[in-house]
């Protein structure tokens, strides 16, 4: 329980230090703007074909294409994967729906 303890404890001091501006050993990952109309378009998926595909509404990806919202966090972070590996992002996804084992 103590090794569990003291590698939050750590995590909690690096996420401190990192938004203090101190340099910390946190990893961190920053991902760039992405034209999600585009990655879409490359991939030659409908809108209802890429929101039902990827797990996004409509409406917010009609939103993230128009430039009235811009996807974050883990959307983000998706976008980026699919635009840089479509096939082989859309195959997890798919293998990953037709199996029975969760999560």
């Amino acid at each position: 329980m103590s090794n569990a303890f003291e590698s939050i404890k750590q995590g909690l001091e690096e996420a401190l230090d990192f938004s203090q501006g101190c340099k910390s050993k946190a990893i961190v990952h920053e991902f760039s703007p992405i034209d999600v109309k585009k990655v879409r378009a490359n991939i030659g998926m409908s809108q209802n074909e890429f929101a039902a595909a990827f797990g996004i509404s409509v409406n917010t990806l009609r939103h993230w294409e128009r430039g009235d919202r811009t996807p974050t966090g883990p959307a983000l972070v998706l976008l980026n994967l699919v635009s840089r590996k479509p096939k082989i992002i859309l195959e997890t996804l798919s293998s990953h729906s037709d199996s029975s084992i969760p999560g």
